[in-house]
């Protein structure tokens, strides 16, 4: 699961790194709580699963973790080092598949895309480095204790699918609405075990996972990506309004063209 900052806000990125600028109200992804509840619908079904929750951020990711062991998580495992602060996706996932090694997990939900990065990349990543099957975008999912069955729309219909476990899959906003934390979770959540662990202690990452040491460049993120500048998108300006005095169909063609919209 990501923090994220609150979608109804104004977003900016920092001048200086070209990050986005998170000191803000940061807030659990709506997608990844989606992904919670597939597991948990399985839990309720099945008792004997174990539901953990995974995330990598700053120290006040801990109140996401909270929310996410209030609605019916088992445990969490927050990933916290400082040196983690702008990693790229090839950097995260990297850190996220050594944390994954660690919680023994028979299966992986995630959300398909973060709604502050939109990169959709970070679970097919993660598979790549755990040599797991991924199943991703899916709309509809169905659980077993062998297998996976998945939906997902195409531009021409729906397409399904079955991997067995262990596996990865990601989930789209179509799938479950994630259901809101009980007063009995609020209180239980308090004594639920939250786990924090820095890079060092996760053991030794993928060799393809950037840079080694976790260090953050002076000019740039924490590995990968270098950020090589940043443009502050213009001020709107006011339309142009038309008056029809007979030639406003001649007029807003004439506006188009020049736009070279037609």
């Amino acid at each position: 699961m990501k923090q994220v900052p609150d979608t109804g806000e104004q977003r900016n990125l920092d001048p200086v790194q070209g990050i986005l600028d998170r000191s803000g109200e940061n807030l659990l992804d709506e997608i990844n709580e989606r992904a919670l509840e597939v597991a948990l619908k399985y839990k309720d079904a099945n008792k004997g699963t174990e539901v953990v929750v995974l995330s990598m951020g700053p120290d006040t990711l801990t109140k996401g973790l909270r929310k996410a062991l209030s609605m019916g998580a088992d445990s969490a495992l927050h990933v916290l080092d400082a040196n983690l602060a702008g990693a790229d996706a090839g950097r995260t996932a990297a850190v996220l598949a050594a944390a994954l090694r660690h919680t023994g997990a028979d299966l992986v939900l995630a959300g398909n895309e973060s709604t502050d990065g939109r990169g959709g990349v970070v679970p097919a990543m993660i598979a790549e480095h755990l040599s797991l099957p991924l199943m991703s975008a899916v709309d509809t999912i169905e659980l077993s204790e062998q297998a996976v069955i998945g939906e997902r729309g195409t531009e021409t219909g729906s397409l399904r699918a079955s991997v067995p476990l262990p596996a990865i899959v990601s989930v789209t906003e179509r799938c479950a609405e994630a259901r809101f934390p009980s007063f009995k979770g609020i209180i239980t959540a308090k004594r639920k075990p939250l786990s924090v662990m820095s890079v060092d202690e996760l053991g030794p990452l993928p060799s393809n996972g950037a840079v080694s040491n976790g260090t953050v460049p002076a000019n740039g993120t924490a590995a990968g990506t270098v950020v090589l500048r940043t443009v502050r998108t213009p001020a709107r300006t006011a339309g142009r309004i038309i008056v029809d005095e007979g030639n406003a169909g001649t007029e807003l063609a004439a506006f188009l063209r020049s736009s070279r919209l037609i």
